[in-house]
């Protein structure tokens, strides 16, 4: 769903590429912003955007800048992953995730938070409710109700014309292809079953909703079903917020950060976290 400006590539100290092969033997790209630390953070985008857009690469740096590793990465059909983009996924993607999170694991991380922004916060989400092997998660901007939105994509009748054709082809403004619809990609958007999976994600996973007031893209009603609907839930609205989060980058990331070191330090109680122990004299809460 980005819109936002796209970061240029830079190959910074700290910064490595990483490629994992996901169940579909597709390889998926990402960056890892190594700190040595134990703790890692995986951050994923949303829907048609890439692990080099904001607030993705903001959200790294500032793990980075505390000290926790972090790991952005593309969904395939994404970005610089292999693999054709498809309109609904949210399941595949959850899978890509786990792929990404098996990785890490066997590279000896923690796996301290899975992040998501927009259909990335319903892929952590999925995540959770199926593999509930991650104890931090954070939705930005996602979406609950997966029947709205369509109609501004696709048209009113867009029902009827998948029915007939079998696809829709989006197109922007300028008449160029920018990604089909099948009926079977639609289905599966229409069948991801949100209010469940939020549901069945264990009381022990701590799950936290950011969402902005000013969002034209996912209205902020949606951030209020996920409260009501996940066992162990914060929601933090920020005022006067778009879906990018275009102007409010810094406080995104400050109570991103806040929740996860939070998390290392309840973690802390039964297994002594670096991060937690390095910090544990100034974790500032915003909760």
């Amino acid at each position: 769903m980005a819109k936002s400006p796209s970061i240029p590539h830079v190959q910074e100290t700290g910064h490595k590429r990483v490629t994992v092969h996901n169940s579909h033997g597709e390889e998926l790209v990402g960056v890892l912003h190594e700190t040595n630390s134990p703790e890692l953070v995986i951050i994923c985008h949303g829907f048609k955007s890439s692990k080099d857009r904001i607030p993705m690469v903001n959200l790294a740096a500032a793990f980075e800048k505390e000290g926790i590793s972090a790991f952005r990465f593309d969904f395939a059909g994404n970005g610089e992953s292999e693999g054709s983009f498809q309109y609904g996924n949210y399941r595949r993607e959850a899978d890509d995730l786990r792929a990404v999170v098996e990785h890490f694991h066997e590279e000896k991380h923690f796996i301290a938070a899975i992040v998501g922004h927009s259909k990335g916060g319903n892929a952590v989400l999925l995540y959770a409710s199926r593999y509930k092997d991650v104890q931090t998660v954070i939705n930005i901007s996602g979406r609950f109700n997966l029947e709205r939105g369509i109609e501004g994509r696709l048209g009113r009748d867009f029902k009827e014309k998948i029915k007939q054709d079998g696809f829709i082809d989006v197109r922007n403004r300028k008449g160029r292809l920018e990604y089909r619809v099948t009926e079977e990609s639609l289905m599966d958007r229409l069948t991801t079953d949100t209010r469940g999976a939020c549901q069945s994600i264990p009381k022990s996973c701590r799950v936290l909703t950011i969402h902005g007031t000013m969002d034209e893209m996912v209205p902020v009603e949606d951030a209020m079903e996920f409260a009501k609907n996940v066992p162990n839930h914060k929601l933090h609205i920020i005022e006067g917020a778009d879906h990018e989060f275009t102007s409010h980058q810094d406080e995104l990331a400050s109570v991103v950060v806040a929740f996860v070191k939070e998390g290392l330090c309840v973690d802390y109680m039964a297994m002594p976290s670096e991060s937690c122990k390095r910090r544990s004299g100034y974790i500032h809460s915003r909760f």
